[in-house]
């Protein structure tokens, strides 16, 4: 258990401060940093689903020396990585033998999906930890029986539903697992009270969190290639890797259903990958819900799966080496050997965890646009953010904008129980910007795009204001955020103003170079 643990804390610890902030790890942080009422109050309108992770990561922050920064607010997801890869190889040796438990346990440590979430300042890992966790008090209580196991087995279970309510598909796995253990009525009776037990407690976040579902209406429903997608990243992106790994991990299921009762390794890896997954794929053709995070912690299924055939293999070999006998099997040498074929596997995807590592290679990098505007903002400037939740990277480096004028906003995101604060109406936008000569406006690229109708009427008021009033003098673009800078126009522009101006069409005076985003690996 020690070693892939280990491990798992170099691979996460290894340049985790990349840079700046993404946009979710960005709310993760300034959401934090409020007071527990104010976090609280904003759960009734958005994010219930993180709440717990949220008042976690509160107390985390506050206990940072200085001002917390990218570092410490990703800490606790590479110490949840490295937990879950203990507790991955304490699965294998429990169920099988200790080598397979310290295979299973370093693939984990060195899959590259496992490396990008355990350097994210969100929940995905400390819910796998917790997830496994589970998994490992399920074949505890399973095998011992009793009513503390269940109980133990139960809260564990109940906490991780709790940091993302999607952990409760769990249970349909765990449910697998004794469904081919062919497993007693008593367990199914303790394992149905716990079940029950974590199924009612979650009541309250499922009837909050489905009024908050239009936070999730940009999902689409996952296809065949969605499937495959996921596989490769349980398995290896690499070709070499991803072939090697379905091989053996297909060579793992040889031994499926063992005694009546008896939890083998594969009854318990193979519903852990497959059905979390499974489920949320088929119910997101009804309604949208899937996305990869959000079943990461059944990814804990796929090397031991591996490691179990892998295992097979060294057997095989011990025999046809020593002629029957399995002594040679158990062989030191096999375990170096298994050993080395995982530091060959991660040199060879060392170049996807090197660029993973790279600042700009998340879907964005609210850091690097709040040095752009820095460099550009002066003391009193006004500063127009479009859409409202544009303001995200001003709140995650309120430094970088501390001496600028808010122009629209109304009131505060803490104040208001809100993410991104409260907008004033149209109107007082409009006499707002009458006062200003010039207006910086911090844009996301989509909202630039020719046809671009907000909803909500002081969105509408900003473009309308923009294109009517002012034209376009200099424009810096970084990753999916522009930063322009708007005019009044001086005697003799009004019509390049009102008839060329047409919002995202009027090419600035002064342009910076395009900074874009490298693509993930």
């Amino acid at each position: 258990m020690a070693v892939p643990a280990a491990v798992m804390l170099a691979v996460g610890l290894w340049r985790l401060h990349r840079g700046g902030m993404w946009r979710d790890e960005a709310v993760t942080y300034q959401v934090a940093r409020r007071t527990v009422p104010q976090i609280w109050r904003l759960l009734h309108e958005v994010d219930a689903v993180h709440g717990l992770y949220y008042l976690l990561m509160h107390v985390v922050l506050g206990a940072a020396p200085g001002r917390p920064g990218e570092v410490d607010l990703r800490l606790p997801s590479v110490c949840a990585a490295a937990v879950t890869a203990g507790l991955v190889a304490a699965l294998g040796t429990r169920l099988a033998r200790p080598r397979v438990g310290l295979w299973a346990g370093l693939m984990y440590a060195l899959t590259p999906l496992v490396g990008h979430y355990a350097q994210e300042g969100r929940s995905y890992a400390l819910v796998a930890a917790g997830a496994t966790g589970a998994t490992l008090l399920l074949v505890r209580a399973a095998e011992r029986g009793g009513r503390r196991a269940w109980c133990w087995y139960g809260a564990v279970l109940g906490l991780t539903c709790w940091l993302h309510e999607f952990a409760v598909l769990l249970l349909l796995a765990h449910a697998g697992t004794l469904a081919l253990a062919r497993s007693s009525g008593r367990v199914w009776r303790g394992w149905g009270c716990a079940a029950g037990g974590v199924a009612l407690s979650l009541l309250p976040m499922v009837v909050v969190s489905h009024r908050q579902s239009a936070q999730v209406a940009w999902l689409r429903e996952p296809d065949v290639e969605t499937a495959q997608e996921l596989l490769r990243q349980y398995l290896g992106p690499t070709d070499g890797v991803y072939w090697a790994c379905l091989a053996l991990g297909l060579l793992g299921l040889t031994r499926l259903v063992g005694r009546r009762g008896e939890l083998t390794l594969v009854a318990v890896a193979l519903p852990l990958a497959v059905l979390p997954p499974v489920a949320l794929m088929l119910a997101s053709q009804l309604t949208p819900l899937y996305v990869d995070r959000y079943v990461l912690y059944a990814l804990a299924g796929a090397p031991l799966l591996v490691a179990l055939g892998a295992d097979r293999v060294a057997g095989l070999l011990g025999r046809l080496w020593r002629h029957g006998t399995a002594t040679v099997s158990r062989s030191p040498v096999f375990t170096l050997a298994g050993v080395l074929a995982l530091v060959l596997a991660f040199t060879h995807q060392l170049p996807l965890l090197r660029h993973d590592r790279v600042a700009g290679t998340r879907p964005d990098d609210l850091g690097a646009v709040a040095e752009a505007a820095a460099r550009a903002l002066r003391p009193g400037d006004p500063v127009l953010y479009l859409p409202a939740h544009a303001r995200g990277t001003q709140l995650a480096y309120p430094a970088d904008f501390s001496t600028t004028w808010d122009v629209a906003l109304a009131e505060p995101g803490p104040a208001s129980g809100t993410l991104y604060g409260r907008e004033v109406g149209a109107g007082t936008l409009r006499r707002r910007l009458a006062g200003v000569d010039q207006v910086w406006a911090v844009v996301e690229k989509y909202a630039l795009v020719s046809g671009y109708r907000p909803r909500l009427s002081t969105e509408r008021a900003k473009v309308a204001v923009l294109n009517q009033q002012f034209v376009l003098r200099e424009e810096i673009v970084v990753d999916r955020v522009a930063l322009r800078l708007y005019v009044r126009p001086i005697r003799g522009e009004e019509g390049r103003a009102q008839g060329a101006g047409r919002w995202g069409l009027v090419a600035p005076t002064r342009r910076q170079p395009h900074i874009d985003t490298p693509p993930r690996p």
